[in-house]
């Protein structure tokens, strides 16, 4: 597997565990809708969250949640629309980012919520 997948995939258990410590169940991983896919369904209170992990080794290209493109979001949201009606769910929906550095000098986690309504 490409070195950045390993990291993607490292962020993703980070994000979990973060997200767990925090209050939030998580309720899918990977969920794959059509074209889409998203990282972690997690639910808090009354709230589906919908998470999208970016995980870097470096800003030097810019923030991890600058990667999450317009085109990106319209497929979370297909797929979340297609969650909620095949789960016969009622509850408010949110998007998240969890934006993860990861490199020699550490960890550093950032959760923003409600992140869609920030582009």
């Amino acid at each position: 597997m490409a070195e950045h997948n390993l990291l993607g995939k490292e962020g993703e258990k980070l994000a979990v565990e973060f997200l767990e410590k925090n209050g939030y169940k998580i309720l899918e991983q990977n969920y794959r809708y059509l074209k889409a896919e998203i990282d972690i369904i997690a639910k808090k209170n009354d709230t589906i969250v919908v998470i999208e992990v970016k995980t870097r080794s470096t800003l030097e290209f810019g923030n991890p949640q600058d990667f999450v493109k317009p085109k990106q979001i319209q497929l979370l949201v297909k797929a979340i629309n297609h969650y909620v009606e095949e789960n016969d769910l009622n509850e408010e929906v949110r998007f998240d980012i969890v934006a993860i550095i990861k490199n020699k000098l550490g960890i550093k986690i950032e959760h923003l919520e409600d992140a869609f309504y920030h582009f």
